[in-house]
């Protein structure tokens, strides 16, 4: 058997181990991976033994490594679809679910009904203060003029409502947001 030296085996097999490689896995840094690795297994293994057929041997070690390759390929695809999948599925919610939005029943009976008694379950004040805000679309400056109070006051109120309304339309938040999701500063 002749003697091996790793530049020799390398310039004799390297460009075979490549094209092997990458007919399987079709990708050109992985096939680099897989036939350089595979050279350096191969080349212990003829530091070690002899070996009838170094070429045999090189192909069943690429065989292994591009195999390995393409098993670990399929789970991370299988991974990425489940994902995909997942992402198409909400993707279909969120379209099915805006198909269904029907713009004039935002403003059905029980949308009034919720708003109506979320409102009148707030202290006077606060109700009074949110209706100049949302409804009269009046500024925090003008209502704090208005009622004599401190501008903080008036935000601290609009923001009580708020949330109160937030809590009772938790059901209807996209609609919440609609109707009402401005910045207090926005007036």
């Amino acid at each position: 058997m002749e003697s091996w030296n790793f530049s020799k085996l390398y310039t004799e097999y390297y460009k075979r181990a490549f094209l092997f490689a990458k007919s399987y896995v079709r990708d050109e840094m992985a096939a680099e991976d897989i036939a350089s690795d595979a050279l350096i297994r191969l080349w212990d293994t003829l530091k070690q033994e002899t070996v009838e057929h170094p070429l045999a041997l090189l192909t069943f070690i690429l065989r292994n490594q591009s195999l390995n390759y393409l098993k670990h390929e399929a789970i991370h695809q299988e991974a990425m679809e489940h994902i995909s999948q997942k992402r198409i599925r909400d993707i279909h919610y969120r379209i099915s679910s805006l198909e269904a939005c029907n713009p004039e029943e935002i403003f059905s009976t029980e949308i009034t009904e919720i708003l109506r008694r979320t409102l009148a379950s707030l202290p006077e004040q606060t109700r009074r203060i949110f209706i100049m805000s949302r409804y009269k679309q009046m500024s925090i400056k003008e209502i704090s003029e208005q009622l004599h109070l401190a501008p903080k006051s008036v935000e601290y109120h609009i923001t009580k409502s708020l949330k109160a309304l937030r809590v009772a339309l938790k059901d209807y938040l996209p609609i919440f947001y609609l109707l009402f999701y401005t910045h207090l500063h926005s007036h």
